[in-house]
Order: C-alpha cells, then sequence, then structure tokens
C-alpha cells in the first residue's frame, strides 16, 4: 500500500505545511457545520424519531471524530474504518465519512479503495433501515448511498492517477538533467583531454628547444670570462626544465577524471625561499620578509595559496617590470589571517631585458578565484611607480 507522493510546488516546504494545515482547518470546520445541518435536517423530517440522548449522542460523536481528519493523510485507512463505522449510528459525520473515502482513493491502491467504499455503502444502508426517511424506502437510500460513494471513488481515483503521472514526469525530468549533466562531464572530460594533448605537442616540445638551446649555449660558454652570462644561460636552462615539470603537473590535472588533482607533491609556504631563489637568479632582485615563525603548521591549502599569491605577483614583476626589484612580505598568525603582499618599484642597479613577456590577462583572475576558494580577499593596486597585489587570507585556529 504505497502512499502516493505529492510533487513539490513553487512553495517551499513552510508554505506547503501552512496551507496544508489551513486547509484541514477549514475541513474539519466544514464537516461539523454540515453535521449539526444533517442533524437537524433529520429532526425536522423524521420528528420524534430519536430521543434527545440519541440526538446529543449523535452530536457529540460528530464533534470528536471529526478531528481525525487531521491524521487522515498518514493513516487514511484507519481513520475511514473508525469513522465509517461510527456513521452509521452518528448522522453527523455524514460528510466526514466521504473526505476519508476520498483521501483513501486518493493515497491508497484500487482493491483497499474499493473495500472502504463497499463499507461506506454498507454503513449508509444500516443507517436508512435504523432511521428510515419518510417515503423513503431503505433499497433507494441506499442506492443514493452507491452512486455518491461510486462518485467518490472515482473522482479520488482521477486525482491519485493525476498525481501518479505528474510524478513519473517529475522523475523522468530529473532523469533527463543527470543524463545531460553525464553528457557534460563526458564532454568536459574529452575537451581537457584534447587541451593536455594539445599542450603536450606545442608547448612541451617548444620549451624542450629552449632547454636544449641553453644547455648548448652553457657548454660554449663555459670557458668565456663573462661568468654573467654563464650563469644566465644555466639560468634559462633550469628554468626550462622546471617549466616542463609544472607543464606534466598541468597535464596530470587536466586528465584527471575523478578527482581533478595532481598526484606531485604541491608547494607550501616553506618552498617560498626556493621560489625567491629561482626569481633573484633569473636577474629580479626579491626581498623576502616572512614573520611566519614555523611555516610548516600552516595548513597546506593555506599555504599553497600564499605560494601562488606571491609566484603570481613575482611573475607579474617579471613579465611586466623591467628594470625593478621586489619586496616579498609574509605574516600573520594562527586564529586571524595571513598577510601576503607582493610590491615593486624601480631599481637603477638591475639590468632591462630588450622585452616583456606577452600577457594573457588572466594571472589575476585565476588568482582571485583561488583566493576566494579558501575564504580570502585579494587586491591589486598601483603604488607609485610600482605596483601591489596584496592578499588576505583566514588561518583558523585548528
Amino acid at each position: 500500500m504505497r502512499e502516493v507522493t505529492v510533487p513539490d510546488g513553487p512553495l517551499g516546504p513552510r508554505g506547503r505545511r501552512a496551507l496544508r494545515i489551513t486547509g484541514d482547518v477549514a475541513l474539519v470546520l466544514l464537516c461539523w457545520t454540515a453535521g449539526l445541518v444533517v442533524v437537524g435536517i433529520t429532526l425536522e423530517e423524521t420528528p420524534g424519531q430519536r430521543s434527545d440522548v440519541v440526538v446529543f449522542l449523535d452530536v457529540l460523536l460528530g464533534v470528536l471524530l471529526t478531528p481525525l481528519l487531521f491524521a487522515r493523510r498518514r493513516w487514511p485507512v484507519a481513520v475511514a474504518a473508525v469513522v465509517t463505522v461510527t456513521s452509521t449510528v452518528s448522522t453527523a459525520l455524514a460528510l466526514a465519512s466521504l473526505v476519508t473515502l476520498f483521501t483513501v482513493a486518493v493515497r491508497r491502491r484500487f482493491g483497499v479503495a474499493v473495500w472502504v467504499g463497499v463499507a461506506s455503502v454498507v454503513s449508509g444502508v444500516v443507517q436508512a433501515v435504523v432511521w428510515p426517511e419518510p417515503g423513503l424506502p431503505w433499497w433507494a437510500a441506499g442506492l443514493v448511498f452507491v452512486v455518491v460513494a461510486v462518485g467518490v471513488l472515482a473522482w479520488g481515483m482521477y486525482v491519485r492517477a493525476r498525481r501518479l503521472l505528474t510524478a513519473s514526469w517529475r522523475e523522468a525530468a530529473e532523469r533527463a538533467r543527470a543524463e545531460q549533466e553525464l553528457r557534460a562531464e563526458q564532454a568536459r572530460s574529452v575537451e581537457r583531454a584534447r587541451i593536455a594533448r594539445e599542450m603536450h605537442d606545442v608547448l612541451a616540445h617548444r620549451i624542450s628547444l629552449v632547454s636544449m638551446h641553453a644547455g648548448a649555449l652553457e657548454l660554449r660558454l663555459e670557458s668565456s670570462a663573462d661568468e654573467e652570462v654563464v650563469r644566465s644561460a644555466e639560468t634559462i636552462r633550469r628554468s626550462a626544465h622546471a617549466a616542463l615539470e609544472d607543464l606534466r603537473d598541468i597535464l596530470g590535472i587536466l586528465r584527471e577524471q575523478s578527482t581533478g588533482s595532481s598526484t606531485s607533491p604541491q608547494p607550501t609556504l616553506a618552498d617560498l625561499p626556493v621560489l625567491v631563489a629561482e626569481v633573484v637568479a633569473a636577474g629580479t632582485p626579491v626581498e623576502l620578509d616572512l614573520s611566519v615563525t614555523d611555516p610548516e603548521t600552516v595548513p597546506e591549502a593555506l599555504g599553497r595559496t600564499a605560494f601562488r599569491v606571491v609566484q603570481e605577483g613575482l611573475t607579474n614583476v617579471r613579465k611586466h617590470a623591467p628594470g625593478h626589484s621586489a619586496h616579498v612580505l609574509v605574516d600573520g598568525r594562527r586564529g586571524r589571517s595571513l598577510r601576503v603582499v607582493v610590491r615593486d618599484s624601480p631599481d637603477g642597479s638591475v639590468l632591462r631585458g630588450r622585452g616583456s613577456a606577452p600577457a594573457s590577462g588572466f594571472g589575476l583572475v585565476g588568482l582571485r578565484e583561488r583566493v576566494e576558494l579558501v575564504g580570502g580577499t585579494v587586491r591589486a593596486h598601483r603604488v607609485g611607480d610600482g605596483f601591489e597585489v596584496s592578499a588576505k587570507l583566514p588561518w583558523p585556529r585548528r
């Protein structure tokens, strides 16, 4: 005996509950009123047929049992059985009995609804025999009860069929939406794999050429007296090699279809000195002020985000501010926040390059998204003749 689930409407759960309670209260009041009217009509048409005690008990049963309609959705068959049997001796429950029959027809299968309908008809016939109407034989009154019960059953079954049909439409729509999301995810996976192949075919080849030529240049210049040129060639070779390693990590992320994370170790706040050393070796002076006493205690996600902020800031200095030096400040403590600031300023001792790297315009956008994922804020603005990138990252107490 499966209960029909009513599909969700535009109202929220609280709105549906309030509407349902209001409807039940109105229905109980209506059944009370109808029961009193039926008792009054019966007294007028058959004066003296029932004593005052019987009439009082009739009204009392109607008043006491009609509130059972509040529980008709949870226990439709039990409420219908109690109200239908009692309506045999209480005309005040006439409308309440039909309401319970309708509820059973809506919420229970066909066989159960038919048996409750038969019980309702039998109760009506017994009532017609016990208290016959003047000029109306009992079989005629029973026929009226049959017609009314069949009508209520048909109406309830129609409502049940509509609800089942609506529920099936909703399930089909949800299934179609889930299949569409699955196809979209598959398409994204295919696109990630295609991008990974293209990046491998194009970028890996060109970076390998840079690394190879830088290595050859380093070998040719080993006997040269200009040690700075040799160090520059070595820096180019190491940077190209590091770029290949980073590219492999990116390809691994793109090819991940389940977790979307790389299996290689991710940088943390403790790796900042290594990053700064690489940038200094590339020709950009960097002053690192790491005020965090124990960088290893910084949470992994927080430290990785701070590292990426510094990395993006120093990359922008190298790309867009040739001839500038950089100052990196990282401070904070547990329970408050971690502050990361990368600021550049003109430096006459820095050799200006012959050009800057092409800008994609998405570095700060991606950085802002990364910082917002950990609940932080980031700001990028011009300061004097330089530029400043600052981020404030929440550092939880635990």
